[in-house]
């Protein structure tokens, strides 16, 4: 436990040295020179080792088990015993809370944090060359793909030897450096929630979890799921109609995967489908006969919830494949009508009510379906992932999404359950250590006068003092965590590895 005068005394600091930048003095434009030494010290030292460690902490699948909380996991508990155990190899001191562990350099009340998490999202082993929980170095020369390769096993990997570099070189550190691995990052932050009322933080933090050049505002996440009522009463004898409709892995991944299946379709029914379909852009359809139904399995791109833009969403697609006629009011002929005039193949529900908005600095509001799941009594859920930007509070949008829902009930079909779950969006307005983390992007990456950004996403910095993402991901590149295609270069690996020893160094010293 860390005293209050220890943290005031940070503030202090930190406060100063902001209004130093604030009022125009002289700032040093690249890290200092310990800084850069030490970041070539980590990437010529350790450009074999870095690697070897993520092949471990990648070996592990810590996808969280329903049914076993993240500090009873044996898996999760397999995972922390080799953090331990790299942690101590490379003589850094390790303590296990549970769903929490701590890798820590040096002493001091006065502490850095470095923020990352060791669980995964689920994965379809199918799609993977190799398993997705043994880090392939082959197959795409360059890439090291694993689940957790990008989010965030190689972080973590990179901040294990970002810290030994500056214990090799034995950087003299006024501030002690923890790095927090958290265990259920990406299904309940309850747990997270409940250690930090007993444990005194860091008074300036870095989230491993994100983008470049620094993130310092998130989307709010949320989820609107609507639930299509089971019908009884069947289509006029012989006309066609969508008998099945399903799609999606989880819900903070755009679906790669859907499938319709159309009773009594007919074959120029058939070449109308294929038709539309065929001038879509990334999709790929397979259409098959089945006992007089027409199969049709949809394929598109999986990518992160957050950025809808970087993957082809193949619920939407196949539902507007299937526009070709207003279909009857089947339980999934009902879901295909909605998401054809509700959602459409855009993802900032335009279509929606008027619900679609934006803001100057964190960008438009998501919406996108990621998830259809079939329910117990025969109705048919669809799950729409949103992201919030500021701009609009949750009343408004509520009553806004309520009034679209209600003017669509009006004109179909009453549906059968209505769950929804608008989240904050958040701002950080106080990261001092922003021009350090800004001086060394800039000098390791030559990009000029970086600023902050913000993304859709949600990382742990909200529950951190002062904290930003710093990293993993290049701006302008696509995010691969979440799809089923995860990896990191190990180029940018490395490159990360030069940055976190570079930050550190500064913050730390």
């Amino acid at each position: 436990m860390h005293t209050k005068t220890s943290a005031r005394n940070l503030a202090v600091a930190i406060s100063l040295a902001w209004a130093a930048s604030a009022t125009g003095a002289p700032a040093p434009a690249v890290p200092g020179g310990m800084a850069i030494k030490a970041a070539k010290h980590a990437v010529t030292a350790y450009r074999d080792d870095v690697v070897d460690t993520l092949a471990k902490l990648v070996s592990y699948n810590t996808v969280a088990d329903k049914d076993i909380p993240c500090d009873r996991n044996p898996r999760h508990q397999a995972f922390k015993d080799t953090l331990k155990q790299e942690a101590t190899r490379l003589g850094l001191d390790y303590a296990d809370y549970g769903c929490v562990a701590i890798v820590g350099l040096g002493k001091g009340a006065e502490r850095v944090g470095l923020v990352a998490h060791g669980d995964v999202q689920p994965v379809d082993a199918s799609k993977w060359k190799k398993s997705p929980f043994e880090l392939d170095r082959t197959s795409e020369p360059g890439r090291l793909l694993a689940r957790g390769a990008e989010d965030d096993k190689g972080p973590i990997a990179t901040a294990l030897y970002a810290m030994k570099s500056l214990k090799d070189l034995q950087v003299p550190l006024s501030r002690r450096i923890e790095l927090y691995v958290y265990m259920a990052e990406e299904s309940d932050w309850a747990p997270l929630e409940a250690f930090i009322k007993t444990h005194t933080l860091p008074q300036m933090n870095i989230t491993l979890d994100a983008e470049y050049p620094a993130v310092s505002a998130e989307k709010g996440y949320g989820t609107l799921a609507v639930t299509m009522p089971a019908t009884t009463a069947a289509p006029p004898a012989g006309s066609p109609f969508v008998k099945a409709f399903k799609g999606g892995f989880f819900g903070s991944q755009i679906p790669e995967d859907a499938q319709a299946t159309i009773a009594n379709a007919t074959p120029a029914l058939e070449a109308q489908i294929r038709a539309r379909a065929g001038k879509q852009t990334g999709m790929h359809y397979q259409f098959e006969r089945q006992d007089g139904d027409l199969l049709v399995v949809a394929k598109g791109l999986s990518a992160h919830s957050s950025k809808p833009e970087d993957g082809v969403n193949a619920i939407s697609m196949l539902a507007d494949a299937l526009a070709v006629q207003a279909w009857p009011d089947t339980t999934a002929g009902s879901l295909v009508n909605f998401l054809n005039e509700m959602v459409g193949t855009g993802y900032y529900g335009e279509k929606f009510g008027s619900i679609a908005y934006r803001d100057a600095f964190m960008g438009p509001m998501t919406f996108a379906p990621t998830v259809i799941r079939q329910q117990d009594g025969g109705g048919i859920e669809v799950a729409i992932n949103i992201r919030r930007p500021q701009g609009k509070t949750t009343e408004q949008l509520t009553n806004e999404i309520n009034a679209a829902l209600a003017q669509w009930q009006g004109a179909h079909v009453q549906l059968a359950k209505v769950n929804m779950q608008i989240g904050e969006p958040w701002v950080q307005k106080d990261a001092p250590q922003l021009p350090v983390l800004m001086k060394t992007f800039a000098y390791f990456t030559g990009t000029k006068e970086p600023k902050p950004v913000a993304i859709g996403g949600g990382t742990n910095s909200r529950l951190f003092p002062h904290a930003v993402s710093f990293g993993p991901a290049m701006p302008g590149t696509v995010y691969t965590g979440h799809s089923e295609h995860e990896f990191i270069t190990t180029k940018q690996l490395l490159l990360n590895l030069q940055m976190y020893t570079a930050v550190l160094a500064e913050l730390a010293k």
